[in-house]
């Protein structure tokens, strides 16, 4: 452990001129810089006063969706005389755990620095860490183990590139893998990948995709908004899109442009998977009649709303695509047409929308298995292809609804991942308390 923190402080130390560049110009490198270095934050202190507290850690926006179920389900089980607390590593994640859970008991993830991370152990004394899927840090681990405080990985899984890393580096990778308590693996798949990488095979679980578990926030006026832009056309939702060479909404417009926005008359809706990119999307759309949509309704060109027909929606919130999803007539999900292993197919299938998505899926590989097995997906591999097959389906509805039915079975069918997961947190915490 030695080792990791002064091979740490010497990459902190080299990377230091790029991260104070970032920190002067950027504001999202400067936000939650204290909590990071250790400063636990005086309402997070006061919310758990006497309270025994399970610290769930969600990385982002995909993790913070997957857990928001479970921290409620956890709190109901473990009763009054437990707290939960969220931290998050990314802007967007702290954003959205704050508008789901409050911002008293929300926080960084402190930096992987012996220092800080005991700063946030002193504070909180968890009675268990819950990691959701695969973020591993090895002096978290350590403090963790150092003090007797259960580690769970919660909605695990091992993508091809982590395996593949895993087996070359299991001299490594084996030894961190064995410090967690329990693991509750997405799939099969995922549980016997964690078993060869060196997880003991009695730690591991298969609970199932949390992912399957949720569901669209009940209140945003985002969805409306869209429903009222489009005029009775037919809506084609592209969401979590993602830089590339050249950038998905790119690709996406290009398949847009042809008999999708010419023969169908539909409505394109962009939902960026990451704020920052906003800026350079919206410039993309100057050619092109838009409005931007969030709690107020922008128009394109300086123009009132009321007085254009809009051919393209930019959503630039976070949190609301799934709902977003829900107005669409059909769906291409994200970072597939890219290869950057793709996002979740759910969101649209569980409103029984068609959802396309392209070839890099390796993210969702069991999620995007099932729903081909039941027919309920439709695979591109371009472009081309991407505006073919939507244009089929907004074309023929009897087809567009046996694909979203196929769809909206299968996330039904799959659901009960958060309430399996809470019954082995809740065994292990209680286990290890008594």
């Amino acid at each position: 452990m030695l080792a990791y923190s002064a091979l740490l402080t010497v990459a902190l130390v080299l990377s230091s001129p790029w991260w104070l560049l970032r920190m002067a110009t950027t504001q999202r490198y400067r936000e939650g810089l204290r909590q990071r270095l250790g400063a636990v934050p005086r309402q997070l202190a006061a919310a758990v006063e006497s309270k025994r507290v399970v610290w769930v850690h969600a990385v982002s926006v995909g993790e913070v969706l997957a857990a928001s179920q479970l921290v409620g389900e956890l709190e109901t089980a473990l009763g009054d005389g437990y707290r939960v607390v969220i931290s998050t590593t990314t802007r967007t994640g702290q954003a959205l755990a704050r508008e789901r859970f409050g911002s008293r008991r929300v926080f960084y993830m402190p930096l992987d620095f012996g220092f800080a991370v005991r700063a946030y152990m002193d504070a909180l004394k968890p009675a268990a860490l819950i990691l959701m899927e695969s973020e591993l840090w090895p002096r978290m681990l350590h403090e963790c183990g150092r003090g007797g405080v259960p580690v769970v990985v919660a909605n695990a899984r091992m993508s091809d590139r982590s395996f593949a890393r895993a087996q070359r580096m299991q001299w490594i990778w084996g030894r961190i893998l064995r410090k967690p308590a329990l693991w509750l693996a997405q799939s099969e798949q995922d549980a016997l990948r964690l078993v060869i990488a060196g997880v003991r095979a009695e730690r591991v679980q298969v609970a199932g995709n949390m992912k399957f578990d949720i569901r669209a926030p009940k209140r945003s006026r985002v969805p409306e908004q869209i429903r009222t832009l489009a005029e009775g056309r037919p809506i084609f939702v592209a969401g979590s899109t993602v830089d590339g060479n050249p950038a998905e909404e790119e690709l996406v417009i290009r398949a847009w442009n042809g008999s999708l926005r010419g023969n169908r008359k539909a409505l394109l809706v962009l939902a960026p998977r990451h704020p920052e990119r906003f800026p350079a999307v919206e410039a993309m759309l100057r050619s092109t009649r838009y409005a931007k949509v969030s709690e107020h309704l922008d128009g394109g060109d300086g123009d009132e709303i009321s007085e254009l027909g809009i051919d393209v929606v930019l959503v630039d919130t976070i949190g609301d695509l799934a709902a977003v999803y829900g107005v669409a007539d059909a769906a291409f999900v994200g970072g597939s047409l890219v290869h950057k292993g793709g996002h979740n197919p759910l969101e649209p299938a569980q409103f029984g929308v068609p959802v396309v998505m392209g070839s890099s899926f390796e993210n969702f590989r069991d999620v995007v298995m099932k729903l081909q097995e039941a027919g309920g997906i439709r695979m591109v591999s371009d472009e081309v292809e991407l505006g073919g097959v939507v244009a089929d389906l907004l074309g023929d509805r009897a087809e567009a609804k046996a694909v979203g039915e196929a769809g909206r079975r299968v996330f039904e069918e799959q659901q009960g991942a958060t309430e399996r997961s809470v019954q082995a947190i809740v065994s292990l915490i209680r286990g290890e308390a008594a």
